[in-house]
């Protein structure tokens, strides 16, 4: 197993915890729109220290990105290996090619 992946099986372990015990069970007991609101608040403080230039407040931000994108995905039940899979399944795809081929809206 990878670091996401124990990363990922800690925050699905935490789903059932009491929230007052456990900052990502707090988290997920506000719900999926909570979930992704939190990772986007930490995408934002992350693109800020990569326009600055900062390396340690990015490397910083980047970790809360990661951690807040699993929480985000357990709040829909959405697992780290389905996005894993996605990636392999457009490894070696040009991405000009991967774009062009999903459907239209």
């Amino acid at each position: 197993m990878t670091l996401l992946h124990d990363l990922a099986a800690t925050i699905d372990a935490r789903k059932g915890a009491d929230p007052s015990s456990s900052w990502t069970a707090k988290l997920l007991s506000k719900g999926p729109e909570k979930c992704a609101e939190k990772f986007g608040e930490e995408a934002i403080e992350a693109i800020i220290e990569a326009v600055k230039g900062d390396r340690e407040k990015l490397t910083s931000e980047g970790a809360d990105v990661l951690y807040h994108f699993l929480v985000m995905l357990a709040a829909r039940d959405v697992a780290l290996d389905d996005v894993l899979n996605e990636l392999a399944r457009r490894q070696g795809l040009s991405g000009l090619d991967e774009k062009a081929a999903r459907p239209k809206p």
